[in-house]
């Protein structure tokens, strides 16, 4: 069995696959100051019933990387494959610096690359939220970083006198009544219009409508606000990509 790792800035999300089913998913957080015999320990208590034989991991916590590897590496006895620019991605990168882009993105693009119909805009809403636009050749084109919800939410909290600190919730008017119905209003439904702007001058530049394809952890509540619905929301679309890239580097 696979195991596939997506170390994002906020948690650590973690799926197993029997060839190509996903058979179950985990979070843990993503804590750079936890030693690697705790993560050993975890490891071993969420999987022990599963046989894995293989892992792949994208990280965009530099610090987890060797730790977390070396983690699964002894676990499960293997030799994790650590996904970078150098892997073999499926893609051709068209980035003026191809080092810069994230494992995770590369693992977005090339599950929607492989899944969907192309071109495709992939919009991932976790901690930032990203946009990953690839074309019908396979080529990754680049795409969009804006702050997530919960950064901006945050931020009107820690850089104002007033303002009180939410969690990203729905936005049950446009015209707020009170401070948290404005800031709700502000980020969920600012957001979706920022996404939906975004994605028609994306598709503008490339000169084709794409297929839209959400992911992360607020793709769900984003949607509801946005008059373009997004043509596929697969919640487990990073999962599903580093499958696809296991297949391609596992030798």
């Amino acid at each position: 069995m696979l195991l596939a790792v997506d170390i994002g800035n906020t948690n650590i999300t973690l799926g197993i696959f029997d060839n190509e089913s996903i058979l179950e998913t985990f979070r843990l957080a993503s804590d750079k100051e936890l030693p690697q015999e705790e993560y050993e320990i975890l490891l071993h208590s969420l999987f022990k019933k599963y046989q894995i034989t293989g892992c792949i991991i994208a990280s965009v916590v530099s610090e987890l990387n060797k730790k977390f590897k070396r983690a699964c590496d002894n676990v499960f006895h293997i030799n994790s494959i650590l996904l970078d620019s150098k892997s073999n991605l499926g893609l051709k990168i068209q980035l003026k610096n191809p080092k810069e882009l994230g494992a995770d993105r590369i693992a977005n693009a090339c599950g929607a690359y492989m899944l969907y119909s192309k071109p495709i805009i992939v919009v991932d809403l976790g901690t930032a939220t990203t946009f990953d636009i690839v074309d019908k050749n396979g080529n990754f084109l680049g795409g969009v970083i804006m702050p997530g919800l919960k950064l901006q939410l945050n931020a009107l909290n820690l850089n104002t006198s007033k303002l009180p600190k939410i969690e990203p919730d729905k936005s049950e008017i446009a015209i707020g009544n009170d401070t948290e119905s404005a800031i709700l209003s502000g980020v969920i439904r600012g957001s979706a219009c920022a996404i939906e702007g975004l994605i028609s001058q994306c598709e503008k530049e490339m000169g084709e409508r794409s297929v839209i394809v959400a992911t992360g952890g607020y793709c769900g509540l984003i949607s509801e606000y946005m008059t373009r619905e997004f043509d596929f929301v697969n919640p487990c679309l990073t999962l599903e990509g580093l499958r696809f890239l296991y297949e391609l580097n596992k030798s």
